[in-house]
């Protein structure tokens, strides 16, 4: 197959020259400072003019604000390696930002404008970034990967059932459990094959040794049983049934993070992390497992996959895919490790203050680490994903010769 293009002649801002660049850094600064909100917003210390409930509009924000830039910058960074197609840039991907925008200010001011208008508002972005996935995927011929657009189609049906949910009963406790579960099984999916991928091309290069086990037929059977037991936890979280399915998949998905080799990447943070973040995804698992048999608080394993496996996943993703599509070197930089550091402190204090028998400082503990971890990252990250792509260094004479 010939190289792909990378880029078509384009003289617009760097920062719409490829999908991942404005939608991490939105991502980056929405987790950052909307947990800066959050706090005083939940204790009654400030006020936000949102139709939601304080929970709701915490957990909506996460998952549809953060959360679907951060998968909107991977998609559209990913689909182009896929299909062999050139990436969405400038005009049209400056529509997908500020359609991302007008959502959050929606959401954000829905008691102002109505809940219906702010539904109508938010869910054109992920209608937009379904479409264009599909258009993308389909014109390439990439049929395997059209998985990907019925979760973003699902996570869409998430969103709008959040605002029905919440607008018409007050809460949206179902549609919150169905939208962690759409974006649950898109980590699953993605990671079952970058994690392996990334961690053996690392380790060929080091010689002989135990190499990851790609994707396989493994994988989708416990991505398929995986999707069982979220179906009965959506429905029926407190039921002993679900509970057994939820403990099932915590083991396949422990063993199988276990055929990933991560304990040969010690060496290297960039793929450290990658096994660290999937780690949650058991842990979560076996959480909602025991929360449903009566022994936890529910929110202990809503968190670990949250405050965990989706932060932390999606801190190594932004970080890696950064550095290697601006031309720069796989290497972590010291605040690159304090991301890292931060987010996974922050992901443990919070599912301690949420097991019901951690003190409450935990919860300022871990908002503190998100915000921090992802506020650096933004700040760190800045000029990567705003300036021109890195020039290659010329080779040295030790290399010439």
């Amino acid at each position: 197959m010939a190289p792909i293009p990378r880029l078509r002649a384009y003289d617009g801002p760097a920062f719409l020259s490829y999908g991942f660049r404005p939608f991490f850094l939105l991502a980056a600064l929405q987790a950052g400072l909307t947990m800066l909100v959050w706090l005083p917003f939940v204790t009654g210390h400030l006020a936000v003019p949102t139709a939601f409930a304080p929970v709701d509009w915490h957990v909506h924000e996460m998952l549809f604000g953060y959360q679907a830039a951060a998968i909107a910058g991977f998609l559209l960074t990913a689909i182009p390696n896929w299909t062999g197609r050139l990436p969405v840039q400038g005009k049209p991907l400056l529509v997908l930002v500020l359609a991302w925008l007008a959502g959050r200010v929606a959401v954000s001011a829905s008691a102002l404008i109505g809940w219906r208008l702010a539904m109508a508002i938010d869910a054109l972005f992920l209608l937009l970034l379904a479409a264009a996935a599909a258009r993308e995927i389909v014109a390439g011929r990439n049929w395997r990967n059209l998985k990907v657009v019925v979760l973003i189609v699902l996570l869409l049906a998430a969103n709008l059932a959040f605002h029905l949910e919440a607008g018409l009963t007050g809460g949206a406790d179902l549609a919150r459990r169905f939208a962690i579960a759409v974006v649950l099984m898109l980590v699953m999916l993605i990671a079952g094959r970058i994690v392996p991928s990334f961690t053996r091309n690392w380790l060929a290069q080091r010689g002989e040794g135990r190499m990851p086990v790609p994707f396989g037929a493994y994988d989708k059977a416990v991505l398929a049983g995986s999707a069982v037991a979220l179906l009965g936890w959506v429905a029926m979280p407190e039921a002993a049934a679900p509970g057994v399915a939820l403990m099932l998949a915590a083991g396949f998905h422990l063993f199988r993070l276990a055929r990933w080799a991560g304990d040969r990447t010690w060496r290297n943070p960039l793929l450290v992390i990658l096994h660290v973040g999937y780690l949650f995804v058991p842990v979560g698992f076996a959480l909602a497992a025991a929360a449903s048999l009566g022994f936890i608080a529910p929110a202990a394993g809503t968190h670990a996959w949250t405050a965990g496996a989706f932060a932390t996943m999606t801190l190594a993703v932004m970080s890696r895919a950064s550095l290697g599509h601006t031309g720069r070197a796989l290497t972590a930089t010291t605040a690159t490790q304090l991301c890292y550091g931060l987010v996974v402190i922050g992901a443990v204090a919070r599912i301690c203050s949420a097991t019901g028998h951690g003190p409450v400082a935990l919860l300022h503990v871990a908002g503190l680490g998100w915000s921090l971890a992802f506020l650096v990252f933004a700040a760190a990250y800045w000029q990567v994903l705003t300036g021109v792509r890195a020039a290659p260094k010329a080779p040295s004479a030790a290399q010439r010769a």
